[in-house]
């Protein structure tokens, strides 16, 4: 792990999203919560929130954070979801890598639960959008 010792403790924030790609009849039953294996969004929020809280059990050599907020909102699209994580906590080092642990097992989640209604789902791009704190303070893409 890096040593974060020296690191002055800030609030961070890091946001990231990633995008499950289907068709329009998997959408519809994703919308309508039509899907074998029932709310496949509620489901996803939940496992997304779960995975940010364990990503340094998850992550080799990251760093166990305590985190003091996560969030994973999915939006239903047209041609699919929309997953946005926030990550905030207050320490030496940021949490991108929850953000974006989050938002990668929610997005599997809405996979797994719309497997067996479609087998050509795609995942991605998977990306941060934005994180903040730290010593050169912000920085949006």
């Amino acid at each position: 792990m890096v040593d974060v010792t020296a690191k002055h403790e800030t609030v961070r924030i890091a946001r990231a999203e990633v995008f499950v790609e289907m068709s329009a009849s998997t959408v519809k039953l994703l919308r309508g919560n039509g899907l074998p294996k029932g709310n496949a969004i509620e489901v996803a929020r939940i496992a997304g929130v779960q995975a940010g809280k364990k990503t340094s059990e998850l992550i080799p050599l990251c760093h166990p954070l305590a985190l003091t907020h996560l969030d994973v909102s999915i939006e239903i699209t047209r041609t699919g979801a929309r997953i946005e994580t926030i990550a905030k906590t207050k320490g030496e080092t940021g949490v991108e890598m929850e953000a974006l642990t989050a938002a990668s097992v929610a997005a599997l989640t809405i996979y797994d639960m719309c497997k067996a209604v479609e087998k050509g789902i795609s995942i991605g791009p998977l990306r941060l959008l934005e994180k903040s704190g730290g010593k050169s303070g912000e920085w949006k893409r």
